[in-house]
Order: C-alpha cells, then sequence, then structure tokens
C-alpha cells in the first residue's frame, strides 16, 4: 500500500516494487512520480473524450456519415 498525504492507492505489489526501483534510480519521491503519472493519465482521457465528444456531435449533427459495417467488411475480404 502506497501512503501518500491526503489518501491511500493499494498496489499489486509488483507494480509497488517498480515504482520503488523508479524512484530509487531516478531520485524523485514516490509523491511526484505517482503525481506525474496520474496528471499524465488525466490529461490523455480528458482529450480522448472531448474527441469521442467531437465525433459524436459530428454524426449526430449528420456532418458526416456512418459507414455500412458489412460493407466495409465485404470490401475488406475482397481485397
Amino acid at each position: 500500500m502506497l501512503r501518500l498525504p491526503h489518501m491511500e492507492v493499494r498496489l499489486k505489489p509488483e507494480t509497488e516494487s517498480r515504482l520503488n526501483e523508479l524512484a530509487s534510480k531516478s531520485g524523485r519521491p514516490i509523491g511526484e512520480l505517482v503525481e506525474a503519472a496520474m496528471a499524465a493519465y488525466l490529461s490523455e482521457v480528458s482529450e480522448l473524450r472531448a474527441m469521442l465528444d467531437s465525433r459524436y456531435e459530428d454524426l449526430r449533427g449528420g456532418r458526416i456519415k456512418r459507414d455500412d459495417g458489412e460493407a466495409f467488411f465485404d470490401d475488406l475480404r475482397r481485397s
């Protein structure tokens, strides 16, 4: 278990070991590594969510058309 100032995080022993090793090799505190990893992850998820929302709005607004999945795979099989 990883105890941070305002929370506890339960990690698999393998993950905790790798985190400890990285902290040791990099000279960075574990809390700093976890903060950086979570910030990057949340940024990526946010960007993905925005892209999916935009694509959904494009579909709903008729700005792009749906492909017929069966026709697509039929064409793929023929090539």
